[in-house]
């Protein structure tokens, strides 16, 4: 049924909240507060640098993600009044830059190719942060390609970003699976016309506009049972 699996990088096979543990070491009694509003101003941004200007040459306003993510840290440290010292930013971005994988995330990339389907990432990571995290996490054999927005400089939940893969692999759309566990992403990539399996981790609702994705799970190891 399908031909390739595309898999969003940062909250589905990266655990982007597993930061709240240093959080906490550098901010103590803050850390799971400050890693879900760094998450939050994070994707804001990416929104509001793509939505104010969505040419198709790519928006002028546009960041890399990394510096949409340091620039969010530094936002959210002045919001919560936490001291972020040259020291604290770089172990954390450091962190960051090696996030870790949740724990299924290998066997299912393995899995997936062994059945003989192709994989990819889809994500908002600049080509840097995805080359880092993937090697860190080992899983660079079982991936065919990682393919980053940085090539139309416009963030999911543009078209042109879930469009670059089409560009990428011999397929069409009906042949993608797209996964996501961020709500947003799995509904932008249904309105643009793929399957998609949203990894629903803690039991949370389904946003209540656009349509209801084609699979859920709560873990990334279901994924298979749709395949």
């Amino acid at each position: 049924m399908y031909k390739l699996i595309a898999f969003d990088a940062y909250g589905t096979l990266f655990d982007v909240y597993s930061i709240g543990e240093l959080a906490e070491e550098l901010f103590p009694g803050h850390g799971q507060a400050f890693a879900l509003m760094w998450r939050d101003r994070q994707i804001e941004y990416t929104r509001l640098v793509t939505m104010s200007d969505p040419s198709p040459g790519g928006g002028k306003y546009y960041l890399p993600f990394w510096e949409l993510t340091i620039r969010s840290l530094r936002y959210v440290c002045k919001r919560m009044h936490l001291s972020l010292t040259l020291e604290h930013e770089k172990r954390l971005m450091d962190q960051y830059a090696k996030l870790v994988g949740f724990e299924d995330g290998l066997n299912v990339l393995k899995t997936i190719k062994e059945k003989g389907l192709s994989t990819a990432i889809l994500s908002n990571g600049s080509r840097e942060m995805l080359t880092t995290v993937v090697e860190s996490n080992g899983l660079k054999p079982y991936l065919d390609k990682v393919v980053t927005i940085e090539d139309v400089r416009l963030f999911k939940t543009a078209p042109q970003a879930y469009e670059l893969l089409l560009k990428a692999f011999p397929v069409a759309k009906e042949e993608i699976l797209f996964v996501s566990s961020n709500a947003w992403d799995a509904l932008a990539a249904k309105w643009y016309g793929f399957d998609v399996f949203w990894v629903n981790r803690l039991g949370h609702p389904y946003e209540e506009i656009g349509e209801k994705p084609n699979y859920e799970g709560g873990s990334l190891s279901e994924v298979l049972e749709a395949i």
